[in-house]
């Protein structure tokens, strides 16, 4: 077995959602989740079938995040993992439970805009996620300060009242 890091390529800002799920029927249901828990979203979404033909399919609503969303699951080759770029002004904290109820997806590794690394292990079968590393480790621990700008900052965006 060999382990490898796969960078996710993408533009700095823009969030995406990366899990494991279990059937072809994944492309259609999580389209459907999408753009039924958020009207009019902007994304693009890539499945590596795992197997028959085994294709990354694709669906999407917008042309340049499904073609983000192709390139890296190309590059992650991992068999039934899906990724999901999300279009400017769209945040995975809108989709999370949507996606979590489809009934093929096993599990969500992460939901971020950070530099993401995803963590494959190969082995003469194919590819698997063993997890990611999402941005950067501490560098300390919050103070009043940090707490007073974190309490702003949710309230300033809408997130807290």
């Amino acid at each position: 077995m060999e382990l490898l890091t796969v960078n996710i390529d993408k533009p700095e800002t823009t969030n995406f959602i990366l899990g494991q799920t279990h059937f072809i029927k994944t492309v259609e249901d999580v389209h459907e989740a999408l753009v039924g828990a958020v009207p009019g979203i902007k994304f693009g979404l890539a499945f590596c079938e795992a197997s028959g033909k085994c294709l990354v399919r694709l669906s999407g609503t917008d042309a340049a995040m499904v073609e983000l969303a192709r390139k890296n699951a190309l590059a992650l080759g991992a068999g039934h993992s899906f990724i999901v770029f999300l279009g400017e002004g769209f945040f995975p904290v809108n989709v999370l439970n949507a996606l979590k109820t489809v009934p093929e997806v096993c599990r969500i590794f992460c939901a971020t805009a950070n530099p993401t690394e995803v963590v494959i292990a190969q082995t003469k079968q194919g590819r698997g996620i063993l997890g990611v590393i999402d941005g950067a480790s501490p560098l300390g621990v919050e103070n009043d300060a940090d707490i007073a700008w974190r309490k702003g900052f949710l309230r300033q965006i809408g997130y807290k009242l």
